[in-house]
């Protein structure tokens, strides 16, 4: 573990989450500096490479929401500027960002993920609408859950509950990326599980249950003070706590996520975990699931997040 002089906090970004990144990155220095770090907060833009090149921070650590602050690309400038980071790798990242290809490694590991196809848009125009989706819900029954195959915050997200709902679902949901995942819907309990590592491996921290107004836990529910109840920890018995709690520490290892990572789930009727999918640069703002759970835990934000950054200097 290394002492830290100045830290710099990555927020904002060009990215449909930019608000969200903003409110996560001002919270994230705000904790920092109440255990006395000295904090810098910048936005990923042209002014960056020259500012930290000028005066190299100890570390970074990256609240930028969806695009490059989630892909993988702003990570593998950081390691060009031979600065350390806290969070996944660029490798690790572009594998986790990609949601198809996280379920595909989630399934590899034995983990449960619900079944899905995805459908870039050219391949939905070309083929003819109607007749694909069609066959979308021969495949996979009513209801289902569409959602762009990279993002976050559920932008582009909806439910779709009636073979009539499916055509406006993929027209939202290309409106913020090409490809969409189209996914069976799971009945039950809706949980987040953190998992943060200080350096003497990943844990998890007590899973945070979602209840959200209208049952959608959308953009509008996930941001809106008051469209969303929570619970942390769950309400749910010790074992499925601990299943849960396994099955983020599990996905975590299994796409080399490192630091902290942000896990969601769906526990059904039967007590089953299924996984959905994992964000690697977990939101840090007032109704954000990661701080609650840190709560949860007993644990002080600003503590963990200083603990994350001497851990991320110590590699330096």
């Amino acid at each position: 573990m290394s002492d830290l002089g100045h830290v710099l906090v990555l927020a904002g970004g060009l990215s449909y989450e930019r608000e969200v990144s903003l409110r996560s990155g001002r919270r994230v220095s705000e904790v920092l500096r109440a255990v006395e770090v000295d904090v810098e907060t910048r936005d990923a833009d042209a002014t960056l490479v020259p500012a930290v090149l000028a005066d190299p921070p100890d570390a970074v650590f990256v609240t930028l929401h969806g695009g490059s602050g989630e892909d993988g690309a702003i990570r593998s400038v950081l390691e060009l500027l031979g600065l350390p980071y806290v969070g996944a790798d660029p490798d690790a990242c572009r594998v986790a960002y990609d949601k198809p290809t996280a379920k595909a490694v989630i399934r590899s590991v034995g983990l449960h993920t619900p079944d899905s196809v995805a459908l870039p848009k050219e391949t939905f125009h070309d083929l003819g609408a109607s007749a694909v989706l069609s066959r979308i819900i021969d495949r996979l029954g009513l209801p289902l859950f569409v959602k762009p195959a990279r993002g976050g915050s559920a932008l582009g997200a909806s439910m779709v509950r009636t073979a009539e709902e499916l055509p406006a679902a993929m027209v939202g949901c290309f409106a913020y990326g090409d490809t969409a995942l189209i996914e069976r819907y799971i009945e039950g309990v809706e949980v987040s599980v953190s998992v943060v590592d200080l350096g003497d491996g990943p844990e998890a921290l007590p899973p945070v249950e979602i209840v959200a107004d209208g049952g959608v836990y959308d953009y509008a529910a996930r941001y809106t003070a008051g469209r969303t109840e929570f619970f942390a920890p769950a309400r749910l018995t010790p074992d499925l706590i601990a299943a849960c709690e396994r099955t983020a520490v599990t996905a975590h290892n299994a796409l080399g996520l490192r630091d902290l990572s942000r896990t969601d789930l769906i526990v059904d009727a039967d007590g089953q975990c299924h996984f959905l999918e994992v964000n690697v640069a977990p939101g840090m703002t007032e109704t954000s699931l990661f701080p609650m759970a840190v709560e949860s835990a007993g644990r002080d934000l600003g503590t963990l997040c200083r603990g994350l950054l001497q851990a991320a200097a110590g590699r330096r």
